[in-house]
């Protein structure tokens, strides 16, 4: 699996968003599923310097995508993480998600938030799995039954610190 930065506007990121929405409408017909009328990220809110959308690409095809949205108070928002039916179950949700979090560390983010669908059943389970706790509702986010947060551990002082 590949993991490219990308503008949130490109063919690539407007084909996964437009499965990730198809997807939640046909898990939730009864919600209609309607990102415009949710509390989502802007695109140029995940273009750097405030954020970064990432595709995921296996053999050359784009199976996945995310987000990460930078607060000033040291927070950063994972948004609209997807990973394609026909590519689950290769752990690629838990490789995007850990990079989605180096990339908000990187940020100076000490701590990173995200929101999800009660229907999502996979994605709690991933959230879970990857430290994260669910936390009081935290934005308006009308289509989100549950709200999640999770300390980020500093990067290894290796990485921080060049060797003489």
């Amino acid at each position: 699996m590949e993991l490219n930065q990308v503008d949130p506007e490109s063919p690539d990121a407007r084909r996964c968003l437009a499965a990730y929405v198809c997807e939640l409408n046909r898990r939730a017909p009864r919600r209609g599923f309607d990102p415009r009328q949710g509390a989502t990220a802007e695109p140029h809110e995940v273009r750097p310097p405030h954020g970064a959308f990432v595709v995921a690409y296996l053999d050359g095809e784009a199976v996945g995508c995310g987000a990460v949205k930078h607060h000033p108070q040291h927070v950063s928002d994972i948004k609209r993480m997807w990973v394609a039916e026909a590519a689950r179950g290769q752990g690629l949700g838990r490789r995007l998600l850990a990079h989605l979090e180096d990339l908000a560390r990187e940020h100076g983010s000490t701590h990173v938030r995200l929101e999800t669908n009660d229907v999502l059943r996979e994605a709690i389970a991933l959230y879970r799995s990857a430290g994260y706790l669910e936390v009081d509702r935290f934005n308006a986010e009308p289509f989100a039954d549950r709200w999640f947060a999770k300390p980020l551990d500093p990067p290894p002082l290796a990485a921080i610190v060049p060797e003489p």
